[in-house]
């Protein structure tokens, strides 16, 4: 077993800032506090693969093999998902009393598809895991070295319902299918880092130069009044903070005197041979910085200013923050929203709750969402339009306004927001239009001057790097953020990505776009402007833009402004329009010929009820229109997020409700589509997604595919049909019975355990 000394991770430090009196003295050498060093322990060093046992999923290929490493042996993992969802465990025992502080730190390279990296301890019980669960993690290519602190571990579940694990009695690498396929891992030198308490007291200050009365230690004081300011002759000035050893930290947040603010900066941790990497660079004209530094672990912190005022640079404060502040980018963006006026972020990005629909065509892959306050998410993990009034010098945001909303008719999956302000009415109205696989969202905002006088009225609407689907939906479709590394004005079109983008079928009076650096959208709106630039390129990925329409509406004037978004992936190009003129289609007539759609394929059965019961009618017609437009071709879905998976027992029922509601051929078209992914057993499987199907075992789904496929047989009379799906409901029918077999023993035959006999085993669904 090989043994190293390594460089120590020190806890978690958030420095606010603390008086001047007792800071240390500003000190211009540069380089930082010495870090200490502690020896490690070696839990595996991967020279024998021997302790070490493949436990894969139900159709899961996995072999472990020894293979080179990064020094000497390394464990090699090579899977096959087989087109299907599932897992693939290397599992060992291990007997480790885990310290106050510690990591884990472990040497890996992959060559797969980004994919779940989990770790797992489990404790002497069997019964109890905590986990760090990495969600598509991109495997590098080359040995990297992947470090898991305390903090990072998790308790995931067992009857033990929380706290910390003392004591680790076995420990689990697991791949589970992300974006799914074939492929390798490599482990190699897996280590324990006891990890000394963190440092205690204030960072110190130093300084390349200070103007007089504008020492290093005034921009850590917790005082804004104050600041530290370069010597105007220092144009290439910096500020260390040296914290005297290592600390854990999620981001800064930089306040910058009024004009003295450097064009552009970078922020520097030490490296590990003594010199100085850059963690972030920063191009910005902001009086406030924030900046995301995730998983941060440095003994000192560099501000080093790159193009510096004439007079020189002042900085007011620097906080540092702990790693919850940086975790995720969505605790790093929620932090910015409530450092913002209400409205200037949606409510969901500031940590409110938020409702939202979904909009898009029967059986397309793809869909958009609405939010309760009328922004527009373009597909799955897209950004947001999202619309804003001006007028009379004042922006309006969805905080200002009194918002309601409604469906076409009560119940056609044609949603409308509609906002109330300060005598201006502005309805949004979101539908889908176009063939499957090649749909889009044509959204119309109807603005109504409703005051007595004429106004000079501007639409905004802002695409920004956010989600609609909320950072508080975390299952398989994480919501929160969307970044946006570049953004372009093409045409009519605005080119977000390389192949997203809004087309503004009204021609808009301006667009600009700005940088996360440069500032948020909102700030340029707020002061009835635009960001100046009509192309943009963000490296930190959080670029956000707006197209403005100027509306000069006489007294209960309404005018309509029409844009389009698509939701397939198009090129740039199919984003400038082909025809000129004030109007490039005819939004009226396609929403006419929406509405007559759904109609057709929500009226196969008539509801009758009393005129005081219309609300129920129209919920059943509303949810068979959002079943089909969650469907995704034959795979009927809860939803199209979080829950764009396909469950037979949710399937079953909901095709129980299609089948009385006219639509037979969808409920065909779902038992062929999910019978094909039986299991050679038998087994039917309790869920199948892109991935393929799940192999996680509840024992209900096999009943519930031969209840389905009985119920279409009693509501459609298509023998045929049942005879061809025959063979699956004979072999999901034995499957159970193989499963009963298990408690049909004389085991089950003693009392105590009798009333089980012939019963199904347990799974996770009963």
């Amino acid at each position: 077993m090989r043994r190293a000394l390594v460089l120590l991770l020190l806890g978690a430090l958030a420095f606010r800032g603390a008086g001047a009196q007792g800071s240390a003295p500003d000190e211009s050498e540069a380089e930082p506090t010495a870090r200490a060093l502690s020896p490690t322990i070696v839990v595996d060093d991967f020279e024998s693969t021997t302790p070490w046992s493949a436990v894969p999923a139900d159709g899961v290929e996995m072999k472990l093999s020894a293979d080179a490493g990064d020094r000497g042996r390394a464990l090699r993992i090579d899977f096959d998902f087989a087109h299907r969802g599932g897992y693939a465990v290397a599992h060992r025992a291990v007997d480790l009393t885990l310290p106050a502080r510690y990591a884990f730190a472990l040497r890996v390279r992959g060559d797969c598809l980004p994919n779940n990296l989990e770790l797992k301890l489990i404790d002497s019980t069997g019964a109890n895991v905590w986990w760090c669960n990495r969600r598509d993690f991109e495997f590098p290519r080359v040995w990297s070295t992947l470090v898991t602190r305390k903090r990072q571990i998790v308790f995931a579940w067992g009857p033990a319902g929380g706290g910390e694990i003392r004591r680790v009695k076995a420990i689990e690498f697991a791949v589970t299918a992300g974006h799914g396929g074939k492929g390798t891992v490599w482990l190699d030198q897996l280590e324990l880092r006891a990890l000394p308490p963190p440092p205690t007291g204030l960072p110190r200050a130093r300084v390349s130069s200070s103007a007089i009365g504008h020492a290093g230690r005034l921009a850590i004081d917790g005082n804004l009044d104050t600041s530290w300011a370069s010597d105007a002759d220092d144009r290439a000035p910096w500020l260390i903070l040296d914290f005297g050893g290592e600390i854990e930290l999620g981001g800064l947040v930089l306040d910058w005197a009024p004009e003295r603010h450097p064009r552009r900066y970078a922020i520097d941790a030490p490296d590990e041979s003594g010199g100085w990497r850059t963690l972030r660079t920063v191009a910005s004209g902001k009086a406030r910085d924030f900046i995301h530094l995730p998983e941060t672990d440095a003994s000192a912190l560099r501000i080093r200013d790159l193009d510096v005022p004439a007079a020189g640079c002042a900085l007011s404060e620097v906080r540092v923050e702990p790693p919850a502040w940086g975790a995720s980018l969505e605790s790093f963006f929620r932090a910015v929203a409530r450092d913002a006026p209400s409205g200037d972020y949606p409510r969901a990005i500031a940590g409110q709750q938020s409702y939202w629909t979904v909009v898009g065509i029967d059986g397309d892959t793809r869909e958009a969402l609405v939010s309760e306050d009328g922004a527009i998410e373009a597909g799955k993990r897209g950004f947001s339009l999202e619309p804003f009034l001006f007028a009379d010098g004042k922006l309006h945001t969805w905080a200002d306004a009194r918002v309601t909303r409604a469906l076409e008719e009560g119940s056609l999956p044609i949603p409308s927001v509609r906002w109330e302000v300060d005598s201006l009415e502005m309805t949004v109205t979101a539908f889908a239009v176009g063939p499957r696989e090649g749909s889009s969202v044509r959204a119309r905002y109807r603005v109504r001057n409703a005051a007595p006088a004429r106004r000079a009225v501007m639409l905004d609407l802002a695409i920004r790097p956010f989600q609609v689907n909320p950072p508080a939906q975390t299952l398989n479709t994480p919501g929160g953020v969307s970044p946006i590394h570049e953004m372009a004005l093409e045409g009519r079109g605005v080119r977000v990505g390389p192949d997203a983008g809004v087309l503004s079928l009204t021609a808009p009076s301006g667009f600009g776009a700005a940088t996360f650096d440069e500032g948020n959208v909102v700030d340029w709106l707020r002061r009835g402007a635009l960001p100046p630039r009509q192309a943009v390129r963000d490296t930190f990925g959080f670029a956000s833009g707006a197209l403005a329409y100027r509306l000069d509406l006489g007294p209960l004037e309404t005018r309509e402004i029409d844009v389009q978004i698509p939701l397939h992936g198009q090129r740039s190009t199919t984003l400038v329009p082909s025809a000129a003129g004030e109007e490039i289609a005819d939004t009226e007539a396609e929403l006419r010929n929406a509405r007559e759609s759904w109609r057709r394929a929500l009226d196969r059965v008539a509801i009758e009820l009393p005129p005081t019961a219309r609300d129920v009618a129209d919920a059943v017609r509303a949810q068979l229109a959002f079943v089909l437009v969650n469907r995704d071709g034959p795979a009927i879905q809860p939803g199209s997020r979080a829950y764009e998976r396909s469950w037979i027992r949710d399937g079953s029922l909901t095709c129980t409700a299609l089948l009385r509601l006219g639509h037979p051929q969808e409920v065909r078209d779902f038992i062929e589509w999910f019978g094909s992914h039986q299991y050679g057993n038998g087994k039917i499987p309790c869920c199948v997604d892109a991935r393929g199907a799940d192999p996680v075992p509840e024992h209900d789904s096999h009943g519930e595919f031969v209840y389905l496929v009985a119920e279409y047989y009693r509501q459609s009379g298509d023998r045929a049909a049942v005879e061809r799906w025959w063979p699956r409901v004979a072999a999901a029918a034995a499957y159970l019975d193989t499963l009963r077999a298990q408690r049909r023993t004389p085991e089950f035959r003693a009392p105590g355990k009798r009333e089980f006999y012939g019963l199904l085993p347990p799974s996770i669904s009963h």
